[in-house]
């Protein structure tokens, strides 16, 4: 707590002791500034003795979830403290004139008591201080996923309107309307589909499965029309995993990436494969053959896609590279019906 704790402390211990000063009883003839005086040194020392008791406890147990183991090891702690500390100070006063507080029981359970107000007091405090100081962080973590996430949003719509893309889709209509009519709507219809599909999803944390996967094959049917005999993308994904969720585009990235840095030709054709594993995630696969020169890239692709993974709190992606494929595995997320509308 640094600064916050300093304050706590050397404010709390003198008015701590004041207080215990009034509610103790003390020899009569005892002079009120030599009272308050050997209450502030044992106040001292049982604040700082429960200080670190506090401490240890918070750095074992720092999270809000471990509140009750934290402040059970505490309390237990502080009483076996507070016993300790209450026998120590009665052998010390049985070694000076202080006889009645060494033998008398009632006044030692007296003070035990108060001991044990005391601490209550000073753990509420640190307590106190503790649970402003997470919630300050708690406001700042929100605030900085917040800012993640657009910038994130930004990412996603920059990595997807690609001029290139857009560029090539254009060429390949314009030669489509020329020999073909028919498949020239229908290439137009699939190219609308596609960018409706990123301007309407861009900005969902989820979408299902099931979706994804129909704007994916709109995006490969578009990309066959330039590689027609040169890439081959396998879809190998049971209807029962449609309704669990993924990032939106998360498919279109990765396949896009892999036609980017792979040599899509006849003579080395690129195959994709997408498929499921144990229920659990939708792998990406595409055979290696890395050209020599790749075309400019942002780097936002799969760098993109795990930051939003990460954001999600799932699973992490995973990447395998070995000399003859390059794999990603995504985590398939399951929700309850109809939160994905709220996105």
């Amino acid at each position: 707590m640094g600064r916050t704790e300093q304050y706590i402390r050397w404010f709390g211990i003198p008015i701590l002791a004041l207080i215990i000063t009034f509610l103790v009883k003390h020899d009569a003839e005892q002079a009120f500034g030599e009272k308050y005086l050997i209450t502030l040194l044992f106040t001292f020392i049982f604040w700082n003795l429960s200080y670190l008791t506090f401490l240890g406890f918070r750095r074992r147990f720092p999270e809000f979830r471990q509140t009750p183991q934290r402040l059970s090891f505490t309390i237990v702690s502080l009483l076996f403290v507070i016993l300790i500390g209450q026998n120590l100070i009665r052998l010390i006063f049985r070694l000076t004139t202080y006889e009645e507080y060494a033998q008398d029981p009632a006044i030692f359970f007296e003070k035990m008591g108060v001991s044990i107000l005391a601490v209550l007091i000073i753990g509420s405090f640190y307590e106190s201080a503790f649970f402003f100081d997470k919630w300050k962080q708690s406001i700042q973590a929100n605030e900085a996923l917040k800012h993640q996430q657009e910038r994130i949003q930004f990412e996603v719509l920059q990595n997807q309107m690609s001029p290139h893309f857009l560029f090539n889709s254009l060429n390949t209509l314009s030669q489509l309307i020329s020999e073909d009519q028919a498949l020239a709507s229908e290439f137009s219809t699939k190219l609308s589909d596609v960018y409706r599909y990123i301007l309407q999803n861009k900005t969902k944390e989820l979408v299902p499965l099931g979706v994804e996967l129909s704007f994916v094959k709109d995006y490969i049917y578009l990309m066959k029309m330039r590689y027609p005999e040169n890439l081959f993308v396998n879809f190998s994904v049971e209807a029962v995993y449609y309704n669990f969720s993924i990032a939106p585009l998360t498919l279109q990235i990765l396949i896009e990436n892999a036609v980017k840095h792979n040599v899509t030709s006849r003579a080395k054709p690129l195959h994709i494969d997408v498929y499921t594993e144990n229920g659990k995630t939708i792998l990406v696969k595409n055979n290696l053959q890395l050209k020599n020169k790749v075309e400019k890239s942002t780097q936002t692709g799969l760098a993109n896609i795990k930051k939003r993974y990460e954001y999600l709190g799932t699973e992490a992606v995973d990447v395998i590279v070995t000399q003859e494929n390059f794999l990603v595995a995504i985590p398939l997320i399951q929700v309850e019906i109809g939160s994905l509308a709220m996105n």
